[in-house]
C-alpha cells in the first residue's frame, strides 16, 4: 500500500520544522516548536467470578496532554494577552479572569518541504495553564531567550478538509 496516494512517486515521510499555529483567524508569529498532540485511554480490569483467572480490559477515560507552544522573545503579544484572559494581576475584583473568551480553538497546520499544506489538525477549547514570559536569564550563555505557553485542550481531530497536495516537479 502507498504511503502517499497524490504524490505515490514520495516515499519520506514529512519532516517535524515546517509547521504554522493559527488562533482567532490568524497565524501566531515566530513559534519555533510544538508539542506533541498526544492521547491517552485509560485501561479498565474487571473480571467477572466465574472466568478463568485472567481480567478482561475495556477502554476507560480518554485524556488529552496539554500542549506547548514556544517562541523566541519579540514584543508580539499574543502569548501574554492569551494568558491573561486566566489570570490578569491587578485588574480589580471580579475582572481577573475572562470567562467570556479565555478559551480559543487552534489549529496546527504541518506542511512538506515547498511549504504547502500537508495535514492539519483542529485542536478545541484550549486555555493557558502556565505561561513563562522570560526563561532564566544568563550573562554567560549564549542563546535566544524563549517564553512558552502550555495549553490545556479537550481533544483534537484531523482537519479533513485538509488533503495531500500535489507536490512541484521542475523539469
Amino acid at each position: 500500500m502507498a504511503q502517499f496516494s497524490v504524490n505515490a512517486q514520495r516515499f519520506d515521510p514529512y519532516k517535524n520544522y515546517k509547521f504554522r499555529v493559527k488562533w482567532d483567524g490568524r497565524y501566531v508569529a515566530g513559534i519555533s516548536k510544538v508539542g506533541a498532540l498526544k492521547r491517552t485511554t485509560e485501561v479498565v480490569e474487571h473480571r467477572v467470578g466465574g472466568d478463568p483467572s485472567t481480567v478482561r480490559r475495556s477502554p476507560g477515560q480518554s485524556k488529552y496532554e496539554a500542549i506547548s507552544l514556544e517562541r523566541g522573545v519579540t514584543h508580539d503579544r499574543d502569548f501574554e494577552q492569551w494568558a491573561n484572559k486566566i489570570w490578569n494581576y491587578g485588574s480589580g475584583l471580579g475582572a481577573e479572569v475572562s470567562l467570556k473568551d479565555f478559551r480559543k480553538d487552534i489549529i496546527i497546520e504541518m506542511m512538506n518541504e515547498a511549504g504547502q499544506v500537508a495535514i492539519a489538525y483542529k485542536v478545541y477549547r484550549c486555555w493557558v495553564s502556565e505561561f513563562t514570559a522570560l526563561p532564566e536569564l544568563d550573562a554567560s550563555a549564549n542563546a535566544i531567550a524563549i517564553q512558552s505557553i502550555q495549553l490545556q485542550h479537550e481533544g483534537w481531530e484531523r482537519d479533513s478538509e485538509v488533503t495531500e497536495p500535489t507536490e512541484p516537479s521542475f523539469t
